[in-house]
């Protein structure tokens, strides 16, 4: 068993022994609001690190409005990207703040922010300012478009970049209207190639003493996540296509109608594909066919393969067949909500619900991923508006800094 595993238990009821984490003792000043920044910062709240989270008077971080639903005394959303961190409030128009908040920055090690461009220097906070304060700093700018090019000063939505990188382009069935995708990937994936570009910059400071300013760009980071069709994309000089549930390079790969529900195939390749036709679906001609005998050839073949092995699949029913499948190990899964997969005995066994006691009542929330002996601390439920915050930033300026001189 895991000893790190985050538990679906009360946060004061774990006596079992509890890491500090992998980050513990490092400082994050998190400057950023909604998703993306969040996200990242969260991570290394759950590897220990201290997350002191600036937020604006009033209502703060504008997510913790959007509800319904809500848990604890916070909006749903709120609690998915902010658990771990503690809360100030920071009104950075005001001289005096600012100031508390350059004393926070002199003594971090990381700042993650998502200002839009000219919106921290117009504020006298800038990145040079920030460097100057700390010449050890990792400064995390995360925007929609980096820093420079022409799209430097837009704003950064993900709806908007899923449109412009080429992902909802690749994504719905051929004969309908391109699709997002159902989850804000395109600011995940921002936050996650944010936090691990964090922490090649706090190894590479331990060698040299200096901080550096990580430039992020959903933009850039989504057309980087768009892989294979990317891949494809330089090799043809040609625009994606739609495939639906369907995959660009591999056949069959997709969803097919069972005589009950649907249920998802993922034949990766030629191996696999002589088990599908000889050992699950009786027919070991099709493995010998030269349409289909070769992925490229399936590729090459794509509909009328499918279309054979749609009316196959229409007798049976998908567990008859997704039992078929897992015992000559070829890829296939029922279609689950997310309901589901949270209650599956996986998710049970992996421990993948953490819950929380707080005043406002019970809070539910999905770890993170990684099992691994001492990476991650048992952490506290998101914070409320300034909760936290200001022993926090006391006890950092009571630590005094770790300001070396590079």
């Amino acid at each position: 068993m895991h000893r790190n595993r985050m538990t679906d238990q009360t946060a004061d009821s774990d006596d079992r022994e509890i890491t500090k984490g992998a980050l513990s003792g490092i400082r994050i000043v998190d400057l950023s609001r909604v998703l993306a920044g969040p996200w990242c910062t969260q991570c290394f709240a759950d590897m220990g690190a201290e997350v002191l989270k600036v937020e604006p008077p009033g209502v703060g971080d504008e997510t913790r409005t959007w509800s319904p639903p809500s848990m604890g005394g916070h909006a749903a959303y709120f609690t998915c990207v902010n658990r771990g961190k503690s809360s100030i409030v920071l009104d950075l128009k005001a001289a005096s703040d600012r100031d508390r908040l350059l004393q926070a920055i002199a003594v971090a090690d990381v700042v993650v922010e998502n200002f839009r461009a000219g919106s921290l220097d117009r504020l006298g906070l800038g990145s040079e300012v920030m460097m100057a304060a700390n010449q050890r700093l990792i400064l995390c700018s995360i925007s929609g478009y980096g820093r420079s090019g022409p799209e430097a000063a837009r704003a950064g939505y993900d709806f908007v970049i899923q449109a412009e990188s080429g992902l909802m382009s690749a994504t719905g069935e051929p004969e309908g209207q391109p699709l997002k995708v159902g989850v804000a990937v395109s600011d995940l994936f921002a936050g996650l190639y944010a936090s691990q570009a964090i922490l090649a910059a706090l190894i590479a400071r331990d060698r040299t003493g200096k901080g550096t300013h990580l430039d992020v760009s959903m933009f850039d980071c989504q057309v980087a996540a768009m892989a294979n069709v990317a891949a494809n994309a330089l090799a043809t000089d040609m625009p994606s296509q739609r495939h639906g549930n369907g995959h660009p390079n591999v056949v069959p790969y997709r969803v097919f109608e069972a005589k009950d529900q649907p249920f998802v195939l993922a034949v990766g390749n030629d191996g696999q594909f002589g088990r599908l036709a000889r050992d699950v679906i009786g027919q070991p001609q099709l493995a010998d066919d030269p349409r289909f005998a070769t992925n490229e050839a399936r590729s090459c073949n794509r509909d009328l393969l499918n279309a054979s092995l749609a009316d196959l699949f229409r007798q049976r029913t998908a567990e008859t067949w997704l039992t078929a499948l897992r015992e000559v190990n070829i890829p296939g899964g029922r279609i689950n909500d997310v309901t589901d997969a949270l209650a599956t005995k996986q998710a049970e066994e992996r421990q993948l619900v953490q819950s929380f006691s707080t005043e406002g009542g019970q809070v539910r929330a999905v770890r993170y991923p990684v099992c691994a002996e001492g990476l991650c601390t048992k952490v506290t439920p998101p914070p409320k508006l300034g909760e936290g915050g200001e022993a926090l930033l006391r006890n950092w300026l009571a630590r005094q800094p770790r300001l070396r001189k590079p």
